[in-house]
């Protein structure tokens, strides 16, 4: 049985973590284990549990993140996390910047102009062929031939994982907790997708709400408020600088367009630090 093991509970406007630094031991998390750590009644509660790790000897990076969802699925990236794991690396070196090592790749981040608990992201250049979101067959990732309910017609992006953008005329009133889980797993998406409506408010502003793959509503997600900052430029409904409105907050989102790369800035927190027993990583 692992025993107990120190953790920080760190948040991106209300997106949370519970985040565990095995960069000197090694901290072994299976997926059952993963959705114990989640659950909010017995557990500790949070939408990803985050591992920061030794990163690959051939990148030049300061870690590897490692996530889980709630469900303790493996993902590739999560924007608010890249964010927290950021701020304990800036903090901890003093730096001006530092690279987190992803399974999506390689994120450069920064302390942003956003105040003292800024930090901005370079996400990495946003995906939009069919092959690449992924989707089961081909069809245009401007117009996904797909609806459910009142949301038909989205558009797909991927940040390193799948996101299907639906814009509405009111987020609201869109009741994702029904629609969200139906059209997550969807046949179109072999990796399921992240569902989102997108409210445009003007051509620097989206009101969002996000259904998760693998968590369920959440109250930000960093990686959906980059794709819906994408899909309203390829729609020629918004800005390439845009601010995205999410349950719990506003993050700044640039697509660039000399790289493609879209860079996401907001606020970060850490909320406390525990210990965890280890029969929550009991088998």
């Amino acid at each position: 049985m692992e025993h107990a093991r120190a953790f920080i509970k760190m948040h991106g406007l209300g997106n949370d973590f519970v985040v565990v630094d095995a960069r000197r031991e090694p901290f072994a998390l299976d997926s059952a284990a993963a959705k114990r750590i989640a659950e909010r009644r017995e557990g500790i509660g949070c939408d990803q549990i985050i591992v920061m790790e030794p990163p690959s000897p051939e990148n030049d990076a300061d870690v590897f993140m490692r996530i889980r969802n709630a469900d303790g699925s493996e993902v590739s990236a999560c924007g608010n996390a890249t964010r927290c794991v950021a701020a304990r690396l800036l903090a901890e070196t003093g730096r001006d910047s530092v690279t987190v090592e992803t399974r999506a790749g390689l994120l450069r981040a920064w302390a942003s102009g956003a105040g003292a608990d800024g930090v901005a992201v370079d996400m990495g250049a946003a995906h939009t062929s069919w092959r690449e979101i992924p989707l089961a067959y081909e069809a245009d990732t401007l117009h996904l031939p797909l609806k459910h309910g009142p949301l038909s017609d989205p558009v797909a992006v991927s940040m390193g994982n799948p996101h299907a953008v639906f814009f509405v005329a009111d987020a609201e009133r869109i009741d994702l907790e029904t629609l969200g889980p139906v059209l997550e797993h969807d046949p179109l998406f072999p990796e399921r997708a992240n569902i989102s409506a997108a409210q445009v408010e003007g051509p620097d502003s989206i009101r969002l709400r996000v259904w998760e793959r693998g968590v369920g509503i959440t109250r930000a997600c960093g990686t959906a408020a980059c794709a819906a900052a994408v899909a309203g430029v390829r729609r020629g409904l918004t800005n390439r600088r845009v601010r995205v409105r999410l349950d719990g907050g506003t993050l700044d989102l640039e697509w660039r367009a000399e790289d493609g790369h879209v860079i996401m800035a907001g606020p970060v927190a850490e909320s406390f630090t525990g210990v965890m027993d280890g029969s929550l990583l009991a088998a």
